[in-house]
């Protein structure tokens, strides 16, 4: 049977998957290496029609970005907006997660309680722990339990978290 024409970079499509989850961990963690995870995955994406990993890509640069530049909210919401369309309901909390960390590194607790309050809807039947992360990187107590079990404590887990926000901060001003 023919398809029609196949647009393919080269890469098999878990890998190009995997290179733009790459780049969102490293957006939180290192965002200099982010740069070159997502000029990696943009790269391998060429050509190919993965809405999801495409989105991925486009919400690692946000938390890239996170404290940074005035625009973050502005993507972010076009994104949920375009995640919502395609119904990608993992890369709408992913997106969320992302505005969190931004709030998170702004240190403006009014925009992340407001952020977490529509994580929180939107995960209420998936991906719950996403509000709980995003209360462990504002530094805020969980204001409901959602049932997840950590691998270490919650408590380790709200530091760590928590320490990728602190350090972002110490980042942007320079410390």
């Amino acid at each position: 049977m023919n398809f029609g024409p196949r647009k393919w970079s080269g890469a098999d499509r878990p890998t190009v998957t995997s290179q733009a989850q790459r780049a969102f961990v490293l957006a939180f963690t290192d965002p200099r290496r982010a740069d070159d995870e997502l000029e990696t995955a943009q790269h391998l994406l060429d050509g190919l029609d993965l809405r999801a990993t495409t989105l991925t890509t486009q919400i690692a640069a946000l938390v890239r970005d996170a404290g940074t530049t005035p625009d973050v909210e502005d993507r972010a919401r076009a994104l949920q907006a375009e995640a919502a369309a395609a119904s990608i309901v993992s890369a709408q909390a992913m997106t969320h997660l992302a505005e969190c960390f931004h709030h998170a590194v702004r240190n403006d607790h009014t925009r992340a309680g407001a952020a977490i309050s529509r994580l929180r809807d939107l995960t209420r039947d998936h991906y719950t722990y996403y509000a709980d992360i995003a209360q462990f990187m504002t530094d805020v107590p969980l204001d409901q339990n959602s049932g997840t079990r950590w691998l270490d404590s919650e408590q380790h887990t709200r530091d760590r978290w928590r320490s990728l926000a602190t350090a972002r901060q110490a980042h942007h001003s320079g410390r």
